[in-house]
């Protein structure tokens, strides 16, 4: 892990150098790819501070620490990243278990497998019978019950056919193509 270190108002020893890279070496125990890691450590005050930045793939992590001396600073910051690398890892652990197992009870029944961490938006499912019905009596229906949509299949095609309520207060019908071939 390639390690980038700052120090303002404080002179850079190598025996400082050597100890934070030491400290900040112990993330590669959470995470094999830590694509690079920051310490900036300074003097505001009469404190000394450590700031620690964990850069991984999707993910950036920030520890900021304060103490009377730059040892206790480094040590602080560092026990303060490591606890939030271990929370995210056992997080991510127990996230992929609680998924692999219902995935595989799902799959051994022959259900289909759905991901959630691949979907942003949640969705609600409204089941609806499809009966035969004109556009007229689904939108008097779709009005009956409160809904803004309504599914039908037309009398005379014998399609499906959805018909909406647009946000000007005026009726929509879907109409399902197949999609042409190039």
């Amino acid at each position: 892990m390639e390690i980038q270190l700052t120090a303002k108002q404080l002179k850079m020893t190598d025996a400082i150098r050597d100890y934070v890279h030491e400290k900040m070496e112990r993330a590669q125990k959470y995470f094999e790819h830590i694509v690079w890691g920051q310490a900036f450590i300074f003097i505001e005050k009469r404190a000394h501070k450590c700031e620690m930045l964990i850069h991984a793939p999707g993910q950036t992590f920030r520890a900021l620490a304060e103490a009377s001396d730059l040892y206790s600073a480094v040590d602080l910051a560092s026990a303060k990243m490591d606890a939030q690398l271990k929370k995210f890892k056992e997080k991510t652990r127990t996230r992929s278990k609680m998924r692999s197992g219902k995935d595989s009870m799902r799959a051994v029944r022959g259900e289909p497998v759905f991901d959630p961490a691949s979907v942003t938006t949640q969705f609600s499912v409204v089941r609806q019978a499809v009966v035969p019905m004109s556009a007229g009596e689904a939108v008097r229906e779709m009005e009956s019950l409160g809904h803004s949509f309504r599914l039908f299949q037309d009398l005379e095609s014998r399609q499906i056919r959805l018909v909406f309520r647009r946000d000007d207060e005026s009726y929509a019908i879907v109409q399902p193509v197949k999609k042409p071939e190039r």
